[in-house]
C-alpha cells in the first residue's frame, strides 16, 4: 500500500473554464516553433539555416556547452524564419510543416537490454534528452551525472491543469517501456507521486519497477518539487530527475518505434475560451487553429501554460516546449472606481480581505490586473501560508536579492524552483517579482557553482 502525504499549506485558485473530458478536432497547424528561452541555464547555438529542410528528429539547435545535448524539429518540412530579439537574442525557430510528416529513424530497441550509456545516446541523438530535468536549479539534465533518484509527479494541482489520468488514459505500454527507459539512466528508485484524493489511472498504479505515493492538498500538492521535498529531499552535492507523465510516453515511443513522435494531449482552457477542450497536436504547435471561433471577448491575455507559471504568447503563438495547456483570461487593463478600496464582493483573495472564504467552492473569472504594483518588501507572513516546504521563502529570496551564494545554500535554494514560488507572488503584498526572483539566485548559482 502507498502511503499517503497530507500537504497543508498552499491554496486551490478555482477558475472558470476547466476543459470538459472530450477531444476536439482540429486542422494541424502550419507551422511550429522551438523556442530557446524554454531552457533555462542553457547556452543554445542554431544547427540549421532559414530554408533548410528536416524531418522529425533532426537537430534544430544544441547546447553550446554540452554539444550533445541536442534540440530536435517535432516535424518534418523548412525552416520558415529564425526569429531573433534584442541584442540577436535566439527568441524562436519557426518550422514549416509537411502535411504528412516524414520521421529520422533512431531504431528500434528493448531498453531492458541496453546499457545506461547505450540508452543516453538514443536518447540524446533523438533530441528526447531535454525532457528530463535536474534537481537544483530546474535545468535541462547534465548527462554526465548519475541521478540519486528520479521523481516523476503524476498529477497536476495547478488552476485548471490538464487531467493528468485522461489525457494518459491507454498509454500504459508506452508509459511502462519509458519507465524501463528511466530506470536505466539511475541506480535509485523512480519516484510516482498520484493523486491520493481520487483513484489514479491504472497506467501508474499497475506500472512495474517504481515506488508510487500518494499526495493530498491544495497546490502545489501537484509540483514535482513539494513531492521531492516530502520523499527525499536534496542536499548539497545531490542530483534528482524528474520528467512529466506524457514525456515519458514519448520517449516510450521512440523505443517501441525509433521516431521521435512528439505527439502530446493539451487542455485548451480559461474563461474566454467557447469551448474548453482537449487537443490532440504536437510539441511547440501554433495555437492559431485552436483557438480559431473559440474565443470571447476582445482584449485579452493568452497563455502558454497556467496562469501562474505560463508564459505569454499572441493568439497566433507557440506552445511552450513542455506546455500542456492554453489559457486564455480577460486583460486586467481596465481602471477600477475606487480601485482596491471598493467592496468587491465578487472577488478573489486568498486572505479574507474580500468575502469568497464565504463560497470555498466559487469558481472565478479573474484577469491579469495586479491591483497595485511593486513597492517596499514587507514581511507579512502571507508567504508562508502558502509554502509547504520546510525553508524560509522572505529569507530566501532576500539572499538572492543581495547575491549570497553562501545564504542561499542554507536557505535551501537546491531544493526550490520558480513555479514552487508561484503562490507566494500571488499573495505577495509588495508585488515583488518572486518567481523571477527566484530564477535569477538559479542561474546565479549555475555561473558561480556550476551544475
Amino acid at each position: 500500500m502507498s502511503d499517503l502525504i497530507k500537504i497543508k499549506r498552499g491554496a486551490d485558485i478555482k477558475l472558470v473554464g476547466q476543459a470538459e473530458q472530450l477531444y476536439a478536432n482540429t486542422e494541424q497547424p502550419e507551422t511550429f516553433a522551438i523556442k530557446p528561452t524554454d531552457f533555462p541555464g542553457i547556452r543554445t547555438k542554431l544547427s540549421v539555416r532559414e530554408g533548410d529542410e528536416v524531418k522529425a528528429g533532426s537537430p534544430i539547435l544544441f547546447n553550446k556547452d554540452r554539444e550533445e545535448v541536442k534540440f530536435c524539429s517535432p516535424v518534418s518540412g523548412e525552416i520558415a524564419e529564425i526569429v531573433r530579439g534584442d541584442k540577436r537574442k535566439l527568441l524562436e525557430i519557426r518550422i514549416l510543416a509537411d502535411k504528412e510528416l516524414r520521421y529520422q529513424d533512431f531504431g528500434a530497441a528493448d531498453p531492458n537490454t541496453l546499457d545506461r550509456d547505450a540508452v543516453k545516446e538514443k536518447l540524446l541523438a533523438s533530441g528526447c534528452w531535454p525532457f528530463i530535468r535536474q534537481r537544483p536549479y530546474n535545468i535541462v539534465a547534465n548527462p554526465e551525472r548519475t541521478p540519486r533518484a528520479i521523481f516523476i509527479s503524476c498529477f497536476n494541482t495547478a488552476p485548471l491543469a490538464a487531467d493528468t489520468d485522461f489525457v494518459v488514459h491507454g498509454q500504459e505500454e508506452e508509459f511502462q517501456v519509458g519507465i524501463n527507459v528511466l530506470s536505466r539512466l539511475t541506480d535509485g528508485k523512480i519516484h510516482l507521486g498520484v493523486d491520493g484524493s481520487t483513484n489514479p489511472s491504472t497506467v501508474f498504479t499497475n506500472c512495474k519497477g517504481v515506488q508510487i505515493h500518494r499526495f493530498k492538498g491544495p497546490h502545489p500538492a501537484g509540483n514535482v518539487g513539494v513531492q521531492i521535498h516530502n520523499i527525499d529531499p536534496i542536499n548539497k552535492g545531490e542530483v534528482v530527475w524528474t520528467i512529466s507523465p506524457q514525456e515519458v510516453i514519448i520517449l516510450g515511443r521512440l523505443f517501441q518505434t525509433g521516431k521521435f513522435d512528439a505527439q502530446i494531449n493539451v487542455a485548451a482552457t480559461g474563461s474566454e475560451i467557447q469551448k474548453p477542450r482537449y487537443y490532440k497536436t504536437l510539441i511547440g504547435a501554433s495555437v492559431k487553429n485552436i483557438l480559431a471561433d473559440n474565443v470571447s471577448g476582445n482584449k485579452n491575455r493568452y497563455i502558454s501554460g497556467n496562469v501562474l507559471t505560463g508564459t505569454q504568447i499572441k493568439s497566433d503563438g507557440y506552445l511552450g516546449f513542455y506546455d500542456r495547456q492554453i489559457t486564455v483570461i480577460p486583460e486586467g487593463d481596465q481602471d477600477q472606481f475606487f480601485g482596491w478600496i471598493a467592496p468587491n464582493l465578487g472577488k478573489f483573495s486568498i486572505s479574507r480581505a474580500m468575502f469568497g472564504w464565504l463560497q470555498p467552492q466559487k469558481k472565478y473569472k479573474l484577469d491579469t490586473a495586479m491591483n497595485g504594483e511593486e513597492r517596499a518588501y514587507v514581511v507579512t507572513g502571507e508567504y508562508e501560508k502558502v509554502f509547504p516546504f520546510d525553508i524560509y521563502p522572505v529569507q530566501l529570496i532576500k539572499s538572492i536579492m543581495i547575491k549570497d551564494i553562501e545564504a542561499m545554500e542554507n536557505l535551501g535554494i537546491y531544493e526550490v524552483a520558480e513555479e514552487d514560488f508561484a503562490l507566494c507572488e500571488v499573495v505577495c503584498t509588495s508585488k515583488i517579482p518572486v518567481q523571477e526572483t527566484v530564477r535569477e539566485g538559479l542561474d546565479l548559482m549555475i555561473k558561480e557553482l556550476g551544475d
